[in-house]
């Protein structure tokens, strides 16, 4: 191979050790050659703001017109207009889809109190959506969006970018490849922050959550314990936060799930253990070895190398997944947009899929549901609204 030609393999390594998405020869997927589709952006300055890109992910996309912006605050409607260069904005998002019938809407603000509604209009519309996470609150509302999208054949995908981050994929991969031997049990720790508790498991949890299913497939049942200020929670410890993402409760969660396999899965999120877990993400624990996700918009993995214990202790070191672990050359990655463009492309479903999504927000519900009744909460879930809302 000629020196100054980088193969594959090494442009992987670069864009896994960068977090960098490849976002190259994406799909066209307008119906005449030459033709754009329409793209809509749906937001709400005040409200949550945008979520972390999301209001210009059809940028730099030859094969998509931003048509329109939707946002209720006139100031914040005006700025991301001319970022995102929208030919016309609305203070209302269902007068934006009855005139401008978008095929493709960004569903972009924060607060998941307001993603079903928007949804439902947008889909019923007949458009493709992309939402920001959490997908919904509760299972009845992301029951009620996918049975919806299934009936008009259109694709949701939902921004839990991290599993199609190259670095995610190459460790799943290596993973199954045989890097720790055989898996045994995940431990995932929320941001521990301001938000611990409920806050945390719903905002961020989402993400470790999907991540689980992501390399171990759906969960079977979950037992949990919520506590706030030391006590067991009720339905009246529920509370709404800022970013509103809808009821939550407790400062403190542990909370266990059953996978296939005779694998177990544990989330915790605490604020008194911060400093002692250190980063929020996932470790990874196999027969043979241990590695870890340190989440982020840029994530990064680690595999942990250690000496055993020994009669002067025992030594443990992180270090980062090197590319030369993985054996086969890993799929091609359009990234979380470009494949949802490619899903409607193909009629397949997204990798970032609002099924996924829908899995995410049931496994938050499963712990409260546990919680509350104190008991073992087998999937998919009977009671299909949110617990706290009893």
């Amino acid at each position: 191979m000629e020196p100054d030609v980088l193969n594959r393999r090494d442009f992987m390594r670069l864009a896994s050790l960068t977090g960098a998405l490849v976002a190259t020869d994406l799909p066209s997927t307008a119906a005449e050659p030459g033709a754009k589709l329409k793209g809509a952006v749906i937001g709400h300055t005040g409200r949550g703001d945008y979520g972390h890109g999301l209001e210009s992910i059809f940028s730099n996309r030859l094969n998509v017109e931003v048509v329109a912006l939707a946002d209720p605050d006139s100031e914040g409607r005006a700025k991301t207009s001319a970022k995102i260069g929208a030919r016309r904005t609305y203070a209302d998002y269902g007068e934006l889809l009855e005139k401008e019938r978008p095929s493709l809407v960004s569903i972009a603000m924060r607060q998941a109190d307001q993603h079903h509604a928007v949804a439902m209009a947008a889909l019923q519309a007949g458009a493709h959506i992309y939402c920001e996470k959490p997908f919904v609150t509760a299972p009845n509302e992301s029951d009620e969006a996918l049975l919806e999208a299934e009936k008009g054949g259109r694709k949701i995908a939902v921004a839990h970018t991290m599993r199609m981050m190259p670095v995610v994929v190459l460790l799943k991969q290596a993973i199954a490849e045989g890097l720790i031997g055989d898996m045994q049990e995940l431990r995932a720790y929320g941001k521990q922050d301001a938000r611990a508790g409920g806050e945390d498991m719903m905002v961020l949890g989402s993400h470790l959550f999907d991540l689980m299913r992501l390399f171990l497939g759906d969960p079977l049942w979950c037992t949990a314990r919520v506590l706030r200020e030391g006590r067991d929670i009720t339905s009246a410890s529920r509370r709404i936060v800022n970013d509103n993402v809808g009821y939550v409760a407790g400062d403190q969660v542990f909370a266990q799930f059953a996978f296939p396999k005779a694998v177990n899965a544990t989330f915790t999120s605490a604020a008194k253990l911060s400093e002692t877990v250190g980063h929020w993400g996932i470790e990874f624990f196999g027969s043979k070895g241990a590695a870890r996700i340190n989440c982020d918009i840029a994530p990064n993995v680690f595999v942990r190398r250690s000496t055993g214990w020994k009669s002067e202790g025992k030594t443990d070191a992180w270090e980062l997944l090197d590319v030369s672990l993985v054996k086969s050359p890993p799929p091609q990655n359009h990234g979380p947009v470009g494949d949802w463009l490619d899903a409607i492309a193909k009629n397949r479903e997204p990798e970032c899929s609002g099924r996924n999504g829908a899995w995410a927000v049931e496994m938050v519900m499963a712990v409260y549901h546990a919680a509350l009744s104190g008991r073992r909460v087998s999937f998919p879930l009977v009671s299909r609204n949110h617990p706290l809302a009893a």
